[in-house]
């Protein structure tokens, strides 16, 4: 259907399924589209249901919703079995009453807190209980409903302003329009902030609402004529002539500049809409409790130069108004020091500190508990202090992970034949089946790897060991393939001496921790980068 009416598409058709809605402003072109579309059935030999025909309507019901030249709002007949539904039982009466009520949720201005604790019993891998918070949450979502906002159809000739705000590890956002008598909303949007990114500062934080908002209405925002972005966060008026940005804001500022749009400061206690929808302490409190590394972090740096013997001079001394010459510096709070090369942050002699980073870079998903030399190469490229070697010694010798898992022994080696060294890369693969493993829901048992011999990149791909796999467990281990080839391809190889990944794509892998801890800035001439890669290729067949 979408084929026949494509010209016509958002233009003055919508087609769903063999749902044809024809809109227009004026009754001459409205009698004239109707004539285009039923021209184009006839030549495609479809034919409409007369009695399901409905023709130059003011309002109209269309996929659940109900239209009026006022606005949209859900259908009664829609709220009303909301309204009936009986409390669930188990996870799939959750899913369904919350798959009908999320339906409508952007016509209700905090829909995501309303519904966390329904949200939270869509959990398979924890007993179901429909307690007391629960209930609560059920019978609060039917309330709302029942007085959910008419949000005005969306006009480009508008005035138009999106109003954003970011409170602790949540965003509100709402996209409002001036009739000329007053600001009505069209529609609200919120969301949890991404671990990674909640973690920084203010700046970026408020900016990547802004980011957000854009991506949610872009088909609304693009082309159209300057609208009004409005934020509590005054610095970010004047976003364009910042001093420093790093390359993540400035990714999002060449998004952002796409759009023809002025920067408005008004105060948080007048910013009422998306201050509301932003303001979630129970996700805040979820974040927290699962990812390690919090907005407490810088201060711990510095709480850990100011008692470290090492450093306390030479913070005190990079402080002070005419600091002496030195390979120190700081920045964003951060010590740094010139080495390699490279101005690295330094760490303390905190112990708490140091292991929270050595597992940062040895436990976590995607750094796989590799061995010594692994975990040093990723660590000296991102921090400096004494006694870095004998710290991730101990730190692999004490995981209880490893010592269970990692075998010591192995079949001696066959005689090894050299191989003639690729050119080029993709030039030459090798392949190997591991296996059998716990037979995965999906059927497969074995890994198939590829690994690029010149390069060392690898792929790890699941596949079925065996045609008839015996019946074992089922486990997640497909899920986490992922992860283990992230790892791998982000060590440093020793054929190579560097990750497989910086030399197939020409930059390292970033770290969550990378986003908070200043690093140095990398050229973006190109035609450094094909010399370096040049020169990789050089060292890899050397």
């Amino acid at each position: 259907m979408t084929n026949e009416f494509h010209a016509m598409l958002d233009r003055f058709v919508l087609v769903y399924l063999d749902d044809i809605l024809v809109y227009s402003r004026l009754l001459e072109d409205h009698l004239e589209h109707l004539r285009r579309v039923l021209e184009t059935l006839r030549r495609a030999k479809y034919k409409a249901n007369r009695d399901k025909c409905e023709f130059v309507r003011q309002e109209l019901e269309y996929l659940g919703h109900f239209v009026t030249p006022e606005g949209i709002c859900p259908l009664s007949d829609k709220i009303q079995a909301i309204q009936e539904w009986s409390e669930s039982r188990n996870v799939t009466d959750v899913r369904s009453f919350l798959g009908l009520a999320g339906y409508y949720q952007r016509f209700i201005k905090g829909y995501s807190k309303i519904a966390a604790h329904l949200t939270k019993l869509q959990c398979e891998d924890r007993p179901f209980d429909f307690g007391e918070d629960a209930r609560e949450s059920f019978f609060a979502l039917k309330a709302v409903l029942l007085s959910a906002e008419v949000l005005h159809i969306y006009d480009p000739l508008l005035p138009t302003r999106v109003t954003t705000d970011a409170s602790g590890y949540d965003i509100g956002v709402v996209l409002e329009q001036h009739d000329g008598v007053d600001w009505h909303p069209v529609e609200y949007f919120s969301k949890k902030v991404p671990v990674v990114h909640s973690i920084d500062d203010a700046r970026k934080k408020e900016l990547l609402v802004f980011v957000h908002a854009l991506k949610q209405w872009r088909h609304f925002l693009l082309g159209r004529s300057q609208f009004r972005w409005v934020t509590d966060y005054n610095p970010l008026v004047f976003y364009k002539i910042q001093d420093t940005v790093n390359s993540t804001i400035s990714q999002w500022m060449t998004f952002i500049d796409q759009f023809d749009f002025f920067p408005d400061h008004i105060p948080g206690k007048s910013n009422r809409f998306a201050d509301a929808l932003s303001r979630r302490p129970d996700h805040c409190t979820a974040v927290y409790s699962t990812f390690e590394i919090d907005n407490d972090l810088r201060d711990s740096f510095i709480r850990g130069y100011q008692a470290d013997p090492e450093f306390r001079d030479k913070y005190a001394n990079c402080s002070s108004p005419n600091p002496a010459p030195s390979h120190y510096q700081i920045q964003e709070g951060y010590l740094l020091v010139h080495t390699r090369g490279k101005d690295l942050p330094c760490v303390p002699s905190d112990p708490h500190l140091r292991t929270r980073l050595l597992g940062e870079f040895h436990n976590a998903p995607a750094t796989g508990h590799f061995g010594v030399n692994c975990m040093i190469g990723r660590l000296r490229k991102r921090f400096w202090w004494p006694g870095l070697l004998g710290d991730v010694n101990r730190y692999c010798e004490s995981c209880e992970v490893c010592r269970r898992c990692k075998s010591r022994n192995h079949r001696p080696y066959g005689e090894l034949r050299p191989l003639p060294v690729p050119l080029r890369r993709r030039e030459a693969i090798v392949m190997d089946i591991t296996g059998p493993f716990p037979k995965h829901k999906t059927g497969m048992d074995g890994i198939l790897t590829v690994v690029d011999r010149l390069t060392k990149f690898a792929m790890f791909l699941p596949c079925r060991y065996h045609a008839k796999a015996q019946e074992l467990a089922e486990k997640d281990w497909v899920e986490r393939l992922p992860n283990v080839e992230l790892a791998y391809n982000s060590s440093i190889h020793p054929a190579i001496g560097m990750p497989p990944f910086e030399f197939e794509h020409g930059s390292p892998v970033t770290s969550p921790l990378d986003t908070i801890i200043p690093r140095a800035v990398e050229s973006d001439d190109h035609l450094l980068f094909l010399r370096r890669m040049q020169e990789l290729l050089v060292k890899a067949r050397d």
